[in-house]
């Protein structure tokens, strides 16, 4: 019952936090200079983009996470809160399933970080590091949850 109510809460957060970026996001339609650069779910669509209907609304949190970094991180945060939760809520009864699972969001977390890291912005550097870093935090508390908690099962603790 504590990780449904935790969910339910971080849910209302992750909203309220993406409908706050995708509002900021939306300033791109005024910076026509910008979207050559920040429209890249667009150009997928549509080859190029000449006109602000062009836009794609994926593109306003790319946009809002490389000039109005606060709210896109906020939102990241939460989600990366609610997959970690709904990860231990599964496997909370394999020490080696949540091992298995903080590795792998660790790596996706790593593979983000190098993604990210062609932002010349604020947004891209705090995205670069903030993935790089929750990568390697992921990766170091799977490791010692591996190898830490088959010791505490034996002992019955």
């Amino acid at each position: 019952m504590k990780y449904i109510f935790q969910i339910v809460i971080a849910t209302l957060f992750l909203l309220f936090f993406t409908f706050c970026t995708w509002y900021e996001g939306s300033e791109i339609l005024d910076n026509p200079w910008e979207w050559k650069y920040s429209t890249h779910f667009s150009q997928m669509l549509n080859d190029q983009v000449v006109d602000a209907n062009d836009i794609s609304g994926l593109d306003y949190f790319v946009y809002a996470a490389k000039f109005k970094p606060l709210f896109p991180s906020l939102m990241t945060i939460t989600a990366l809160y609610i997959i970690i939760l709904l990860g231990s809520m599964l496997f909370k009864r394999s020490a080696k399933k949540i091992a298995l699972f903080l590795s792998g969001l660790g790596v996706l977390l790593l593979l983000l970080s190098r993604l990210v890291s062609n932002f010349p912005t604020a947004g891209g550097s705090f995205f670069t590091t903030f993935f790089l870093t929750s990568g390697i935090i992921s990766i170091l508390i799977a490791a010692l949850y591996y190898y830490q908690m088959p010791e505490r099962h034996k002992t019955g603790v």
